[in-house]
This record gives C-alpha cells, sequence and structure tokens, in this order.
C-alpha cells in the first residue's frame, strides 16, 4: 500500500459543480494527494469528461452513493482516504487542517471531518449551518457533504462503506462513534441547490422524518421512497 492521500468523489450527473469541487482538492502540497478518484454512477452530462479533464481517474460503478463510496476505496491506492461529495469545495485551509491530522493521528484510530457550510448568503443558510453543528456536537454525526478523512486501516476495521441506498454517512458515523470523530475547523462548502429548490423548511424537514424512521429501524430502502 502506497503513502500519500486518495480523494474519492462519487458523482451522478454532477457536471455544474464537479470541476470547482475537484479543483479546490489540486489545491494541496506536492506529495499529500496521490491520487482523485470520480467513482461515476453512470452520469448523462458530460461530467465523466470535465473529471477527465481536471486530471481525475474515472471509474464507473451501479448507481448509489454507498456502493460508488465502497468501489472508489477499493480501487484507491493511498494509505489515507478523503472521502468527498462531487458538489463540496473545501475551502483553501483543507490541506494544511488535514495534513496536520494525519500527521498527529499515525496509528490512524481517529477520522475526521470538516464544517459544513453552503454557497448561499441568505440568512436561512446560516441557520442551517448552526442546525448541522449542533447535531455533529450533540449527535456525532457529520453527513458525508462534510466530508469523511479516515486512514485505511480504521477504515476497514469499522466495515467500510454499507451499499445503502440512503445514510450511509450515518451508518458510517455511527460504526466510528464520537470517540473516533474529529471536527476539523475548515469549511466544506456545498451547493445550495437543492435547498433553493425545495425550501429551507420543506427539505430539512423531510430529511429529519427520514433520519427519525432510520433510527426506528425501519430499512433504509423503504425510507429511500420516502426521501424521494
Amino acid at each position: 500500500m502506497s503513502t500519500g492521500l486518495s480523494i474519492v468523489m462519487p458523482a451522478l450527473d454532477a457536471a455544474p459543480t464537479i470541476v470547482a469541487a475537484l479543483a479546490a482538492t489540486a489545491l494541496a502540497p506536492d506529495g499529500l494527494v496521490r491520487e482523485r478518484i470520480v467513482v461515476d454512477g453512470g452520469s448523462g452530462d458530460g461530467g465523466r469528461a470535465l473529471a477527465r479533464a481536471e486530471g481525475a481517474r474515472v471509474v464507473p460503478a451501479p448507481r448509489g452513493r454507498g456502493i460508488q463510496l465502497a468501489m472508489g476505496a477499493a480501487q484507491a491506492s493511498g494509505e489515507w482516504l478523503l472521502f468527498l461529495h462531487a458538489d463540496t469545495v473545501l475551502d483553501p485551509g483543507w490541506a494544511a487542517a488535514a495534513a496536520a491530522f494525519m500527521a498527529a493521528t499515525p496509528k490512524g484510530d481517529r477520522a475526521a471531518y470538516f464544517r459544513y457550510a453552503l454557497d448561499d448568503p441568505g440568512p436561512a443558510a446560516r441557520r442551517l449551518e448552526r442546525l448541522v453543528a449542533w447535531r455533529c456536537r450533540a449527535l456525532a454525526l457529520p453527513y458525508g457533504d462534510q466530508g469523511l478523512l479516515i486512514h485505511r486501516t480504521l477504515y476497514a476495521a469499522v466495515g467500510g462503506f454499507r451499499p445503502l441506498p440512503l445514510f450511509e454517512d450515518v451508518d458510517m458515523a455511527r460504526r466510528l462513534t464520537r470517540a473516533r470523530l474529529v471536527a476539523l475547523d475548515v469549511a466544506a462548502v456545498t451547493s445550495a441547490g437543492r435547498y433553493l429548490r425545495s425550501g429551507y423548511l420543506l427539505r430539512p424537514a423531510r430529511n429529519l422524518c427520514c433520519l427519525s424512521l432510520y433510527f426506528m429501524g425501519l430499512p433504509p430502502r423503504l425510507i429511500a421512497r420516502i426521501y424521494r
């Protein structure tokens, strides 16, 4: 296994955002990022070509974020893995924060995530950011759009990403537990498009409803129908 960091990015019709997401990961010191892998679930919008133009390796996969994340991890050659969504742009300080965390965690016994932020300047976005910060503090449940930086050994020890149709990130956070999750004070700026389309009240309410059903034990495949 090679040293360095492999960035794994699941994508599906992400052409509007994937260039910015990949460009941000390219702003790192030489030797930190070994490779960038885009795991594509069957895009039809030209996103794969854009990813290749940004220097990423594109791996085809069945549609489903859990499946795509697992396949990306299996393809990666780095000692460390950074899972990142294709509509999330890391702030410029991400590389220094990641390198410091990796150096301070030589045994790879902890994982890290970034601070949630939206690319919408409105007050509704700030309220949602505060809600997500509370969720991370109180429940130790960072979502996938906050990224996940994890050593390959710990990733394997907790069983990796499962092929779930929904909440694969919550499932991973619960297996890592609060004791092994560290917040990095660098923003992961995610597109607010879904909230601007669905509304800052309706979409979070739907997400909360689905999360409650998940904790009640309803199978994710059934929750996915409600989510959609």
